[in-house]
């Protein structure tokens, strides 16, 4: 028995190398799609790790406050999505000191500018450094952790002293051989003290989380005086069991401050990190549903191909099948030899397709800034779906083969 496959598979094998061309397109068509499944998944899932990793990073005990929910925005019919009013600075701030949930915390935050242009003695960076205003408890609530000095305290924010703290990137293009503690950067002709550097954050999407300085709220709003500034609010609750309360209780005294009728519907949002999570896998589930269909479709060419290789294959071959049947072959043995034959063709393009897939994805990821995993389940899959192209495409070519008369075979030309 074991002897018999083994000399199917050096059959198989001998076969494979006599027409070598043949055999290296079959194998490219069957690896581009493995290659679509394996590099589309592990692209997906790269970057549902790395937007999962940033909300998750702001712990499960915070929520914000802001302006809109976290969506994906769909226009339809030539309407636009109604928008919500900016948070003021004024209702920021209202709401600090009227919001007085037991054991929490509120950070406040703006956007400066993302076109800044930061300089250090003779040296200054691109005008494309993002600078955000912030109070004591930003860095914290956000999940950002000091890598080097300190964060804000309340003295620093009340006092409008001008210290900041910086994304990595800055450090290491600044202060690469310093230590980048009590040295002085300018913004916009003001001088600030580097406190402390921020760990770097894998963000994706090129972002500017690590190529950031962070200042005092109060002394940013002296310096940024843009109309229309949107401020964001988070709130951290010491205790996670009392983080629905606290949501319910925030919702309730921004209302308030909104003036918003009991009829009327919240025109801001109130999101932790878990709802940001939730809603990111639902919208990741449609982009898999998508690739596996594509990859499907890919997989389906694949399989028609090698099959109809296959049934030429069992034509070019069927003097060679004659002589064998004549020499005492029996139709289970002529049918293993073509099936072993597109079992080894077809794992050879699943291998091939999931190295293929693995660097396209690992290559996307990088590129983008993800956090690259290895995809286990789309490799498993490939090698699963590869194993089915074999049974489909192999089953009718080896019945074939295995039907057809010896004597017939014989006198074939």
């Amino acid at each position: 028995m074991f002897s018999l496959v083994r000399e199917n598979i050096r059959i198989a094998f001998d076969s494979i190398k006599s027409q070598l061309l043949r055999t290296v397109l079959t194998i490219l068509i069957i690896a581009i799609g493995i290659t679509a499944l394996v590099g589309i998944l592990s692209s997906i899932s790269a970057l549902e790790n790395t937007i999962s990793g940033n909300f998750s990073s702001m712990g499960s005990n915070t929520f914000n406050i802001q302006r809109e929910e976290f969506a994906i925005e769909r226009h339809g019919g030539g309407q636009r999505q109604k928008q919500n009013p900016i948070i003021t600075y004024a209702e920021a701030k209202d709401f600090m000191d009227t919001y007085k949930y037991p054991l929490t915390k509120i950070s406040l935050m703006f956007n400066g500018t993302s076109s800044a242009e930061i300089k250090y003695e003779n040296k200054k960076t691109d005008p494309d450094v993002l600078v955000v205003g912030a109070n004591e408890n930003f860095i914290q609530n956000s999940g950002l952790k000091i890598a080097k000095g300190r964060e804000f305290n309340v003295f620093d924010v009340d006092n409008n002293n001008n210290v900041c703290v910086i994304g990595s990137d800055l450090e290491k293009e600044f202060f690469s051989t310093l230590n980048p503690i009590n040295q002085t950067i300018s913004i916009r002709g003001h001088k600030f003290k580097v406190i402390g550097t921020l760990e770097s954050q894998k963000t994706g999407f090129n972002s500017k989380e690590n190529y950031r300085v962070i200042i005092p709220i109060k002394l940013a709003r002296s310096i940024f005086t843009n109309a229309n500034i949107n401020y964001g609010l988070s709130v951290m609750v010491e205790k996670k069991e009392l983080l629905d309360n606290a949501k319910d209780e925030a919702v309730y005294t921004f209302r308030n401050i909104r003036k918003l009728k009991p009829i009327e519907d919240n025109d801001f949002a109130v999101e932790s990190s878990e709802d940001l999570i939730n809603k990111v896998a639902s919208i990741t589930e449609y982009l898999y549903m998508a690739a596996w269909v594509i990859s499907i479709i890919t997989i389906f060419g694949s399989s028609i191909a090698l099959m109809n290789i296959m049934f030429v294959s069992v034509t070019e071959r069927t003097r060679e099948i004659g002589v064998r049947k004549a020499l005492g072959a029996k139709r289970k043995t002529i049918a293993s030899q073509f099936f072993i034959e597109t079992i080894i063709v077809s794992q050879l393009g699943g291998i091939l397709g999931i190295i293929l897939g693995l660097l396209v994805g690992l290559g996307l990821s990088a590129a983008a800034g993800f956090n690259f995993t290895t995809p286990w389940l789309a490799m498993i899959s490939a090698f699963s779906i590869a194993f089915v192209v074999a049974l489909i495409s192999g089953s009718l070519p080896a019945i074939k083969a295995s039907k057809l008369d010896p004597i017939e075979s014989l006198r074939y030309e």
